[in-house]
């Protein structure tokens, strides 16, 4: 009788001293990170909440620092030694480059209200892939031909360059006077190969700072005219 009484009054007494104690709310780790992601893939990650107290423990609440992150718990109330997982989604859709976002845990725990959750990443913008057709590349877009005497005829080669996947057809060849004149090389251009534009300026019955245009019209995927443009400056005889 006496041992009984004896083992109902260790049990009682703990009773009173794990309600004394109260819920306690712990993480196994609070932080992860990503690393690099690509802009516009949602990713996932799962914390693992416990409870090492003595109480039930109840979580109240769960919100995001942004609206690209949410979270919920599997189990809101947990009894001591009890855990949940909290299932964190981030969305990188329009975000770009280093990210760092936040949860905050609720809880009944009297010593730590809040508990916070951090996860961190790297978004990559996408690699851009090639568009289909021609694309035309000009190494160089403007040439100087610096001091020449009034009345002389100057020429420069441009180098017309198809980084298409088709051939690049020159449909047409602009300049802005008549005083220049354009000769190319060829009007067909396959893909990965170059051609080349000869400028002539001819400087007669013109004196000072000039500059002159040239517009490249062809079928370029992209940007169907592309201007050249040349300077000279014109020493009277």
């Amino acid at each position: 009788m006496i041992k009984r009484t004896f083992f109902s009054i260790i049990v009682f007494s703990f009773s009173i001293f794990a309600q004394l104690i109260g819920p306690k709310i712990s993480v196994q780790s609070s932080e992860y990170n990503f690393g690099d992601i690509i802009q516009g893939e949602e990713v996932s990650h799962t914390f693992v909440i416990s409870n090492s107290g003595g109480d039930i423990l109840r979580i109240t609440d769960v919100r995001a620092s942004c609206g690209c992150t949410a979270a919920q718990p599997d189990k809101k109330e947990l009894k001591p030694g009890e855990s949940t997982n909290i299932k964190v989604t981030f969305n990188s859709k329009g975000r770009v480059g280093p990210q760092l976002k936040s949860v905050y845990v609720t809880s009944n725990d009297p010593e730590r209200k809040e508990v916070q959750l951090n996860i961190r990443c790297n978004i990559l913008l996408p690699e851009k892939k090639p568009k289909s057709g021609a694309l035309l590349y000009l190494p160089e877009t403007q040439y100087n031909f610096g001091k020449v005497k009034e009345g002389s005829v100057v020429s420069h080669t441009f180098q017309l360059v198809n980084k298409g996947q088709e051939e690049l057809e020159v449909k047409d060849i602009k300049t802005s006077c008549g005083c220049t004149a354009a000769m190319l090389s060829n009007s067909i251009i396959k893909p990965g190969e170059a051609g080349t534009l000869k400028i002539d300026l001819d400087t007669k019955n013109r004196v000072g700072k000039m500059s002159r245009t040239i517009t490249i019209v062809s079928n370029d995927a992209e940007q169907t005219n592309k201007v050249l443009t040349i300077y000279a400056e014109v020493l009277k005889n």
